[in-house]
């Protein structure tokens, strides 16, 4: 993908420069460049972000929503920079009429959804508004486009002009044929709705959902989807829930931690709730695995896709350890899937329950003497041969990735899926 920007970012450049003859040189030159960069940076970042479902197995979500966030902040002081450049280089003369109204929307627009993509400003919203605001992303790129063709001097030429109405035909069709498109027509397909809700620990419940030809629909254990019920209470607000069982010919698994409102809802919902999906997303599936002994360690929730891939990965017998760790031992969840699991397929059960130690590091404070890596080797001497699957909230994950890289496990062989907005 990185190769894939470059080559865009030389190919604008060197259209950029065949129209140098005809604009104007020095810095509203400059602010030219800067303002073609931005807006072809600005349709990847669509792209990167449209669900396309073989780039989202190439290079699952988590990924893909870093370049995303790269892409967006790039563009975004690029298109600053045009600004800076275009008031230098045309001083105090007016450019007025409609395309520049609707540039200075797109610009407003943009500015927006930046503001309320940084971290800290992020974490201090609902991410129902959050999401909401950051879909004037799309306003911005459709406002920008009349500006570009009808004041830009580099779209007179035929090669120009192909180039982007390609660019921007290409992420119209992605959001329209993946965002939208397919997540109606697997919806309409398979006709989910909610057979029962079952408490699972407290604080946690599993919704079962039935419906038809599930046996096609496109789905592995270790995904999720993006989850609306039409409950008639903000039915249209999505939430992220992975799969806490295989996928089943007639049904589907899922379970939630109550933290909200939005997951407060999910625990009362009714039999017959209908469900629109979107969806399948992720890769810590089967396909990562690449076979002997396996490695997993969950965070409270975080054990949910895990334990779908215990049921799916073919493991030999008894090679299979889960770390499993909660704050109180109320909150182990699933234990008689575990026992059986456990019985049958010699998956080796490791509790930690309590505190954690102190910041930085995976273990309760129970461990609080061991080193996180020393823990690791000691649960298993040969762990750089396993396949490791790791669940959980970001910063405990990033603690048991330090621990595992330390100890020898490499990155192919190391598999999480962050579910973080």
């Amino acid at each position: 993908m990185r190769y894939t920007t470059a080559l865009s970012l030389l190919l604008v450049t060197a259209l950029w420069t065949v129209g140098l003859d005809e604009a104007p040189a020095g810095m509203a030159a400059g602010g030219r460049l800067a303002a073609l960069w931005s807006a072809d940076l600005l349709l990847i970042q669509v792209v990167l972000m449209a669900r396309i479902p073989w780039v989202e197995r190439a290079y699952g979500q988590d990924t893909l929503a870093r370049w995303h966030r790269w892409t967006g902040f790039a563009s975004f002081q690029l298109l600053l920079a045009h600004v800076v450049l275009a008031v230098i280089a045309y001083g105090k003369r007016s450019v007025t009429g409609p395309e520049m109204l609707l540039a200075m929307a797109a610009t407003a627009a943009l500015v927006l959804v930046v503001v309320t993509s940084v971290r800290r400003v992020r974490r201090s919203m609902r991410y129902e508004s959050w999401h909401l605001l950051h879909l004037y992303a799309y306003l911005g790129v459709g406002l920008a486009l009349p500006h570009m063709l009808l004041l830009g001097s580099d779209f007179r030429a035929p090669v120009a002009r192909a180039f982007w109405w390609t660019g921007y035909a290409i992420a119209a069709g992605s959001v329209l044929v993946f965002r939208l498109g397919l997540p109606v027509w697997r919806t309409l397909r398979h006709r989910l709705t909610v057979d029962h809700v079952d408490p699972e620990a407290p604080g946690l419940v599993s919704v079962y959902l039935s419906g038809r030809r599930l046996d096609r629909l496109p789905v592995r254990a270790g995904q999720f989807f993006v989850w609306r019920f039409l409950d008639g209470r903000d039915g249209l607000r999505g939430h992220p829930f992975s799969l806490s069982g295989p996928p089943r010919s007639d049904s589907l698994r899922i379970t939630v931690k109550v933290v909200g409102d939005g997951t407060s809802r999910v625990a009362g919902l009714r039999p017959g709730t209908r469900a629109l999906i979107e969806g399948p997303y992720g890769r810590m599936t089967a396909t990562t695995y690449a076979g002997g002994p396996v490695t997993m360690l969950a965070c409270g929730v975080g054990v949910t896709p895990l334990l779908a891939l215990l049921w799916d990965l073919p493991y030999p017998n008894g090679r299979a350890t889960l770390v499993y760790r909660t704050r109180h031992p109320h909150e182990v969840a699933f234990l008689k899937e575990l026992e059986w699991l456990a019985e049958h397929r010699g998956v080796r059960l490791v509790p930690l329950v309590g505190p954690r130690a102190e910041a930085g590091s995976w273990l309760p404070a129970e461990y609080a003497d061991y080193d996180d890596t020393q823990a690791l080797r000691s649960l298993a001497p040969d762990l750089a041969g396993h396949d490791v699957y790791v669940c959980g909230p970001d910063p405990w994950t990033a603690s048991v990735f330090r621990a595992a890289r330390a100890a020898g496990v490499p990155p192919a062989r190391l598999h999480r899926e962050r579910f973080g907005w």
